[in-house]
């Protein structure tokens, strides 16, 4: 008798029945490996329905285009919850947060964001998908909490704790990617973002509007 694996082609699971969340889970889960493994050029439809042991209208019910997929499945990759330092000095929080940025910009889910990006310029869907995503993320809500804290000890004015200053470090950071297109970012460059130009945004709010 035939096991019940048998037959099956790399990547793919045995079949099961599942219905909304789980089989929704189950294809996100599919599509991020797909990325990890080929990169967005070689995640089609069909591979991740095969690797999630479902049909393509399962899919394209959830998600219209390959775009949207993969969007949403780095989306699952990144949605880890962050942790905060909390070390009780908002220079040393920020270092911390910052150097956790760059070592996940390094890492293999870091090389899927760049490779979505790259892919931009084929299907420019893509780019304002990554940045509805980017509204409101865990890294934002991470860097507002920071400078929360740094506001209760006293190190910071109230009117530091504002989206606009919360997101300038993790911007600068992107740009140094950008401008150097080798990760990571040499820690140097990091505590200048942080002392040259963060701190001194922080403390000057006190005297801002």
């Amino acid at each position: 008798m035939a096991s019940a694996g048998e037959g099956l082609r790399h990547g793919e699971r045995v079949p099961q029945r599942r219905r909304g969340e789980a089989l929704e889970q189950a294809i996100l889960q599919a599509a991020a490996e797909e990325l990890l493994e080929s990169g967005y050029a070689g995640m089609t439809m069909d591979r991740v329905a095969r690797r999630a042991a479902t049909n393509k209208n399962a899919i394209y019910r959830r998600w219209p285009h390959r775009a949207a997929l993969g969007a949403a499945a780095y989306r699952h990759l990144a949605q880890a919850q962050i942790p905060v330092p909390d070390t009780g000095s908002l220079r040393d929080d920020a270092l911390a947060l910052l150097r956790q940025a760059n070592a996940t910009w390094s890492s293999p889910r870091g090389a899927v964001l760049r490779d979505l990006l790259a892919a931009v310029g084929d299907d420019p869907r893509l780019l304002g998908l990554l940045r509805e995503q980017a509204d409101g993320s865990a890294m934002d809500a991470a860097w507002l909490t920071l400078l929360d804290r740094a506001v209760a000890r006293g190190e910071a004015p109230p009117e530091a704790v504002h989206p606009r200053v919360a997101s300038l470090p993790i911007a600068l950071l992107r740009n140094e990617y950008a401008l150097r297109g080798n990760p990571p970012v040499p820690d140097t460059a990091l505590t200048e973002i942080v002392d040259e130009v963060f701190l001194p945004l922080v403390r000057g709010r006190a005297s801002g509007p």
